[in-house]
C-alpha cells in the first residue's frame, strides 16, 4: 500500500477538507460549551476538517512496511483525544497541541507491534512516563521536562532517559511533519531541538539547563556563543569586568554540563 494514494481507510484524501483556524477555535468552544447536539455536530466537524492533519502526521513513518490505513486509523484516535483534551483558553493553535498528541498515539501502535525486544521493565517505565506527558499536556500544554517525569514517577532521571531512549526512534529533526499552508511545524517545533544528531531528550535536558539560568548569565551566553563577541566586546556592553565575563562565562557552561 502506498502512503501517497488517494483513497485511506475508505476516505478519498483528495476531497478532505481544510478549516481555518479561526473555524476551528469556534469548533473547540462549541465543543466545550455547547448544547449535547451542538458539541456532537462540532466534534465531527472537527474531525472531519482535521484528518488531512493525520494525514501529514503518519506520512513521517513511510518506509517502514506498516499498513497506512491502520496507522491512519490509529492516528485519528489520537485526533480525538487533542480534540476532546484541548484547553481553548490557552492561545495555542490546535496543530501545535495535536500533532504531538497523534504522533504519541503511533508511535505507541508501533511500539506495541515492534518486533525489537525491549524489556519489560524499560518498557513499563516508558508507558507511565508517556501516560504522565500525555496528562500533563493536557493540562499545561506544554512538554513536561525530565525532571518533572523522574519526580512524578519516583525514579532516577537516569532510568526514565534511558527507557524513553529504548522505545523511541531516531529521526531528523528538521523533517515536516504537518503543513496547512501557511504554517509548518518540524520535529524541532515540538521537542525544542536544533541539532538532528542528538537524542530528543538529551536536547530537552539542555533546553531546561539554559532555562534554569539568571538573565544575566543567558545573556552572556547568548552574545558569547550566538552573535560571537568576544569577552572584552562583551564586559563593554553589560558593564562588567571581562574577567568577569570569564568567570560568569565558566560558571554558566559548568552549569550545563553538570546538568547534562
Amino acid at each position: 500500500m502506498s502512503f501517497n494514494k488517494v483513497e485511506i481507510c475508505g476516505v478519498n484524501t483528495a476531497a478532505l477538507p481544510v478549516l481555518s483556524e479561526n473555524r476551528k477555535q469556534e469548533l473547540l468552544r462549541t465543543i466545550k460549551n455547547g448544547s449535547p447536539e451542538e458539541k456532537k455536530q462540532a466534534r465531527e466537524e472537527m474531525i472531519k476538517g482535521n484528518l488531512r492533519l493525520v494525514l501529514s502526521v503518519i506520512q513521517r513513518f513511510a518506509g517502514r512496511g506498516d499498513n497506512p490505513d491502520d496507522l491512519f486509523q490509529v492516528g485519528c484516535i489520537g485526533l480525538m483525544k487533542a480534540i476532546d483534551n484541548f484547553n481553548c483558553d490557552k492561545e495555542v493553535r490546535f496543530s501545535t497541541y495535536g500533532v504531538p498528541m497523534i504522533i504519541g498515539e503511533v508511535r505507541r501502535y508501533l511500539r506495541d507491534n515492534n518486533t525489537v525486544r525491549v524489556s519489560r521493565s524499560l518498557r513499563d517505565t516508558a508507558y507511565r512516563a508517556m501516560q504522565f506527558k500525555e496528562t500533563f499536556l493536557s493540562e499545561h500544554n506544554r512538554e513536561p521536562t525530565v525532571e518533572e517525569i523522574s519526580s512524578a514517577l519516583d525514579l532516577p532521571r537516569e532510568n526514565v532517559i534511558i527507557a524513553l531512549e529504548a522505545i523511541i526512534e531516531p529521526v531528523s529533526l528538521y523533517e515536516p511533519i504537518y503543513t496547512d499552508g501557511t504554517d509548518t511545524v518540524y520535529v524541532m517545533d515540538q521537542i525544542g531541538d536544533h541539532n538532528d544528531d542528538k537524542n530528543w531528550i538529551d536536547e530537552i535536558v539542555l533546553k531546561e539547563a539554559i532555562r534554569a539560568l539568571s538573565d544575566r548569565e543567558k545573556r552572556i551566553l547568548s552574545l558569547r556563543f550566538f552573535k560571537g563577541k568576544t569577552q572584552t566586546e562583551v564586559a563593554e556592553e553589560i558593564g562588567i569586568s571581562q574577567a568577569q565575563v570569564s568567570r560568569l562565562e565558566k560558571t554558566v557552561l559548568g552549569k550545563i554540563k553538570k546538568d547534562l
